[in-house]
């Protein structure tokens, strides 16, 4: 499982600028995840060569009408079971109030490391007011200004240290999740895969919205298959366990090779699945669509050119991933779902050589050449494959700093027309020669 640094305390201390500045460490997008009760964050950041998520809780509020406060409760809670690190933030400005205390007494129960983080430390005189917060009995406190960044790196140094080394599994067979928002058929196209009789390899405790590990070994085709809880817009949140499948829902992307986002043919595409779609993205992550209950669509013959038009257009620039149609209901093309997933997972392990790579590529590169830029032409002389989990690539050339993201593009699309990378992410870096 992946190291999660979950960060909490009560509201306006900062927390949201604090998770910011961690996650930009690796520049990435902070996703505005609306899944569950007040709209929450999930990043990925990286120090030292160890990556994490990020997650920010949201403050939760003692002796408020408003109807969330429970949940936002309950949501700190499960931050706590299921976090390695938790960042407990507190403001110097006001020093200690009845919440921090309330956090602080729940904190002290859990047997996870908690690093007191005194935040709004801008000048020297604010430094000598942090002495106060050790009266919670957490141990050291760590000084921060997370407007500027100051104190951040000294943290996340502390913070490192109890990580965990994630272990490359003995297990090689892909991976591959199926993930979607709630009752789009994810359970049902697992049940239909495997028949009646589960072979759970690891049915993690604590609630029915745990992933699931099934090891599918039929037909010819052998993976570990992850069912995960669903992810579920704001307006139908009822439970304060929402937040806890997400938590899982990110741990078992993290996992996998390559993500099955499940689709609801009658709702359509919604905010909700671009959301999946760009996480499993970001974390470079193969991926394939399944538009489930196709069955239920009145149809003619331009229906699903259009719904593939539609989705195309909502998850750009990254458009070429295989879209399934199925009705898992009437076991519709669900095996056709599996070797589309089995062939994306080989695409983002794929080789090309690189003699290969420079005969089909230079030729395409002499006749369209970067645009030149303040009068200096670009000249990319030399292309090779870097090793890594999902095709990468770099590109020598004079001027690496003057190629622009429209060319970036247009690289990325010719090695797709001529090497067959559908569903994986490509990386292309530009390097000096």
């Amino acid at each position: 499982m992946s190291n999660i640094i979950a960060i909490v305390g009560r509201p306006n201390v900062g927390k949201s600028t604090l998770f910011n500045r961690l996650t930009e460490s690796r520049k990435a997008i902070v996703d505005d995840m609306s899944g569950v009760t007040r709209d929450r964050h999930y990043g990925v950041g990286e120090w030292i060569d160890k990556q994490f998520t990020v997650i920010d809780t949201g403050g939760y509020v003692a002796n408020s009408e408003d109807v969330y406060e429970a949940a936002i409760r309950e949501q700190v809670m499960i931050a706590i079971e299921e976090a390695t690190v938790l960042i407990f933030m507190v403001d110097v400005t006001t020093g200690i109030t009845d919440l921090d205390d309330d956090i602080a007494q729940v904190l002290r129960r859990s047997n996870k490391p908690v690093f007191v983080c005194a935040n709004k430390v801008d000048n020297t005189a604010l430094y000598n007011e942090i002495h106060t917060f050790y009266g919670f009995g957490l141990g050291e406190v760590y000084p921060l200004s997370s407007m500027t960044g100051s104190g951040t790196g000294e943290l996340l140094d502390e913070i490192v240290k109890n990580f965990e080394d994630i272990q490359e599994e003995e297990n090689q067979l892909p991976k591959i999740t199926i993930a979607g928002r709630p009752n789009v058929g994810k359970s049902s196209l697992v049940n239909a895969l495997i028949g009646k009789e589960r072979n759970i390899v690891t049915a993690n405790a604590g609630t029915t919205r745990d992933s699931i590990k099934i090891h599918y070994n039929q037909f010819g085709h052998e993976f570990m298959l992850i069912d995960t809880a669903g992810l579920r817009k704001k307006t139908k949140v009822k439970e304060n366990l929402e937040f806890y499948s997400v938590m899982r829902t990110i741990k078992a992307l993290e996992e996998a090779d390559v993500v099955v986002l499940m689709i609801d043919a009658v709702e359509g595409i919604e905010s909700q699945d671009i959301n999946i779609f760009h996480l499993a993205e970001k974390n470079k992550k193969g991926i394939v669509i399944l538009v489930n209950k196709w069955d239920l669509i009145e149809k003619n013959t331009q229906t699903m050119k259009a719904f593939e038009d539609e989705i195309q257009e909502r998850i750009r620039p990254f458009t070429d991933v295989p879209i399934i149609f199925t009705s898992v209901l009437n076991k519709q093309r669900i095996f056709k779902a599996v070797e589309a997933a089995l062939d994306v997972y080989k695409n983002r392990s794929k080789k090309i050589p690189t003699s290969k790579l420079n005969d089909v590529m230079l030729p395409l590169i002499d006749k369209f050449p970067p645009p030149a830029l303040k009068g200096k032409h670009i000249k990319i002389k030399y292309i090779t494959q870097i090793n890594g989990t999902s095709p990468m690539f770099a590109f020598f050339c004079n001027l690496p700093q003057y190629i622009k993201d429209p060319y970036k593009r247009f690289l990325e699309n010719k090695l797709r027309e001529n090497f067959d990378f559908s569903g994986a992410p490509i990386q292309i870096y530009f390097r000096q020669k």
